[in-house]
């Protein structure tokens, strides 16, 4: 059965080595698909995608996980998109993965645009208290988002990105601009720098200051 077919080491090696490595956005990118998405529906979860958080971590972002007065929020479930069927739901455990954010304002519009839709649909509204809903309070999963990003990147002709690999303009930008390694490694959500330093700083990306002024300013919140 495929399921026993056991793949050695050195052959999973080869392969991957093999596979192309698609380079982060540059700042020029990252200020193109910030503007390009803003008058989308989804533009806060796209935001947050941008901002660090890993897809699943967007997908399971919950209202009750953030507090817009403090313009704050907490990591601490995801949502995960297992063979394009089934979805995953797990608690974060770590204190990396309860790691706080600033957002704000993107997301008091995307609350303030599903009050409006809960009460257009009534009793159809499902209000599972989801942050990424559909317009029927139904949860989106990553395949979802990814496929909304990646529309409006084919429809104004950007180079498409893995929502993942934005992580790497993101923390490119924090390592850049003297973020101390420690709260670098919290940032993304991991328990080693080294992974971090690793497989994320890219060192020749563009510095992403101008794209940082579209988010709203990484440190200050958007």
């Amino acid at each position: 059965m495929a399921s026993e077919v056991h793949i050695p080491l050195k052959a999973r090696k080869a392969e991957r080595k093999t596979k192309a490595v698609v380079a982060p956005w540059n700042a020029t990118e990252v200020g193109a698909f910030v503007t390009a998405m803003k008058g989308d529906r989804l533009y806060a979860p796209l935001l947050l995608s941008l901002m660090g958080l890993r897809p699943a971590e967007v997908c399971g972002l919950r209202w009750s996980d953030i507090d817009l007065d403090a313009a704050m929020l907490s990591i601490a479930n995801t949502r995960t998109l297992m063979g394009n069927r089934t979805v995953v739901e797990k608690d974060t455990k770590s204190m990396a993965g309860e790691r706080v954010l600033l957002v704000r304002e993107a997301l008091k519009t995307f609350r303030a645009t599903q009050a409006a839709e809960r009460l257009a649909a009534g009793e159809g509204y499902e209000g599972a208290g989801y942050v990424l809903v559909d317009e029927l309070g139904a949860a989106l999963n990553g395949r979802q988002l990814r496929v909304r990003a990646y529309k409006i990147m084919d429809e104004n002709g950007l180079r498409r990105v893995r929502l993942y690999d934005a992580r790497a303009s993101c923390l490119t930008f924090l390592a850049n601009n003297g973020v101390p390694d420690h709260l670098l490694a919290m940032w993304a959500g991991h328990t080693n720098v080294k992974t971090t330093k690793k497989w994320y700083v890219k060192p020749d990306v563009a510095a992403l200051l101008p794209a940082a002024e579209a988010w709203g300013g990484l440190a200050r919140g958007v």
